[in-house]
């Protein structure tokens, strides 16, 4: 077998990205290291997103993958508006990627993701460890958008050392969109820690049908 080398990438995966307020602030600065901070007001990402085909990638092979975790403060992206990030959960379904990803300090764990899309309404699902789900339903599909380029920011831990990586993107969203509901249907699960407030507020977020990225992975020890 090839080794899977940094960077890597992949292009039109099929992608469900927000962000949200979350029901205990207080739980979700708990799971940010020591050395960075939380969002001021704690907001949650999530990223789901489904690789259908081997030739959609750069050497990862087909795959599915949600990650999940707090907005961080002080340590924006390169555009400095969009926040840094930190991995608290990263359910992938391949064995590849999660070794790939471990291998620079992310957390990763076996997972599935499914994304559903019915006439205009869509359906994405994550199951993890013993059936946990995360589940946002109804997030409304019309055409396809303008594509939209970025780069983001994700923080890791390796080694008792902080590393941070930048992460370009290049996505199609469509529009219009609306996250109707967010369901976290395990409560003894920890990623629960994340759950959203009620009533559901969301702050950011997109779908796009072709998402495409690199993987560079952790880039430079923080300072």
């Amino acid at each position: 077998m090839t080794e899977i080398v940094a960077p890597q990438l992949v292009v039109n995966s099929r992608m469900i990205y927000f962000g949200w307020l979350p029901a205990d602030p207080d739980a979700v600065a708990a799971l940010v290291p020591d050395g960075l901070k939380p969002a001021p007001n704690h907001q949650v990402f999530m990223n789901q997103y489904v690789v259908d085909d081997a030739g959609q990638t750069s050497g990862f092979g087909a795959y599915s993958l949600t990650y999940i975790g707090p907005d961080l403060a002080g340590v924006d992206a390169p555009d400095g508006v969009t926040p840094g990030r930190w991995w608290t959960h990263y359910l992938n379904s391949s064995p590849d990627v999660r070794a790939y990803a471990a291998a620079r300090g992310v957390p990763a764990t076996p997972g599935k993701t499914t994304i559903e899309v019915r006439g205009h309404r869509l359906i994405a699902t994550t199951e993890g460890g013993r059936c946990t789900r995360d589940q946002d339903d109804g997030a409304r599909r019309a055409h396809r958008g303008r594509r939209q380029p970025g780069q983001l920011r994700y923080l890791t831990r390796l080694d008792g050392k902080l590393l941070s990586g930048n992460y370009p993107f290049v996505a199609e969203p469509v529009d219009p969109f609306e996250i109707e509901s967010l369901e976290f249907l395990e409560p003894d699960h920890p990623v629960y820690a994340l759950r959203p407030a009620d009533p559901l507020e969301i702050v950011w977020g997109f779908y796009s049908a072709r998402a495409s990225f690199a993987y560079p992975g952790g880039e430079s020890v923080l300072d």
